[in-house]
């Protein structure tokens, strides 16, 4: 099984920024655990602040892996080109959000992004990409 993790804008910063709503730990050590404790699947990760380099990836992976975890980060609100990039591929797409877009701004609450996602999870933490992986895995098991 081959899963992308692709991560939007500002999730560079992750373990610096606003740690009070993203948490302490950087994308790349909790990339590590991930690794770590899937070893069976073929994890890669992708992070850009660019919205042309995201759908670019997209478009790279789409018809060839099983599966991809998208942050879209402040995208998700504002970006048709993105929704409709996951739109165009074959490969089932997972939004997450580490934090619970619904307990912020109301400008948070829509993501274009979601109507054209298998599904989406939000304001688990870094636990939600975990969550998305095991749904993976679920549904690769029961085929």
């Amino acid at each position: 099984m081959e899963i992308l993790i692709l991560n939007g804008p500002n999730m560079n910063l992750l373990g610096r920024r606003e740690r009070s709503i993203y948490g302490n730990m950087s994308f790349e050590t909790f990339y590590e655990i991930l690794q770590s404790q899937y070893p069976d699947i073929k994890l890669t990760y992708f992070q850009s602040n660019t919205e042309g380099a995201l759908i670019d990836k997209l478009h790279e992976v789409g018809f060839s892996i099983d599966g991809i975890l998208f942050n879209p980060g402040g995208y998700a609100h504002t970006s048709i080109a993105l929704s409709d990039a996951v739109a165009a591929i074959t490969t089932p797409v997972i939004e997450v959000h580490i934090s619970n877009v619904f307990a912020r701004e109301e400008f948070r609450h829509h993501s274009y992004i979601s109507r054209n996602c298998a599904g989406v999870i939000c304001g688990f933490g870094l636990e939600g990409y975990r969550l998305g992986l095991e749904n993976f895995l679920r549904r690769r098991d029961s085929k």
